[in-house]
């Protein structure tokens, strides 16, 4: 379980997160996380959270971010705000290291999705953009539908490929969440 100081790392897209605030400490209010984005590195996918508001604020760095149709890129100090519903994604538009601060309101399953797919990356079993192979991803997708779903096929389709893709992925033994191999932690203390 993820507390607030814990920090977590996806060596395959180049992120870094230290959690400022967890469900836990908000009464499943928010999540406030500040993340670090190495050069070149990005969200695994373009996504969309359907009941969930992103609010950006850039520190350092500069980030862009395709939200809907709109390409932007912020540099510090600026701040963006991401509609519950809007597709989107991130990624390090500069040379050095991008710190911003991004709160996700209402927490839903964030903790527990952002953990499983770190971790999976972090034990070498996802792709190289971040994903974990087509079967996990049902498993995990349809867990976490509420939370997190992608743009595109509309959600209807998406919920129809899983409804098929989940019982095959949870038959080869995937779980909706993902523990670490021995000995490497999901989490560590910041």
């Amino acid at each position: 379980m993820i507390r607030a100081g814990d920090s977590i790392e996806n060596p395959v897209t180049g992120e870094r997160l230290v959690f400022r605030q967890t469900s836990r400490e908000t009464g499943g209010e928010a999540v406030v996380i500040e993340t670090y984005v190495k050069p070149n590195g990005f969200v695994a996918a373009a996504h969309v959270h359907p009941s969930q508001e992103e609010r950006f604020q850039v520190l350092r760095g500069s980030v862009g971010f395709r939200v809907g149709r709109k390409k932007i890129v912020a540099g510090p100090g600026q701040r963006l705000t991401v509609p519950a519903g809007t597709p989107h994604k991130f990624w390090n538009a500069g040379e050095e290291t991008a710190h911003f601060v991004c709160e996700i309101r209402p927490a839903l399953q964030f903790e527990s999705l952002i953990e499983t797919m770190f971790s999976l990356a972090a034990d070498g079993k996802t792709n190289r953009k971040g994903m974990p192979n087509p079967l996990r991803l049902a498993v995990i997708a349809n867990a976490h539908f509420d939370t997190v779903r992608l743009p595109f096929p509309p959600a209807v389709l998406q919920r129809f490929g899983l409804a098929l893709g989940a019982p095959l992925g949870k038959a080869l033994g995937y779980g909706p969440v993902y523990i670490p191999a021995e000995g490497v932690p999901a989490t560590a203390a910041a």
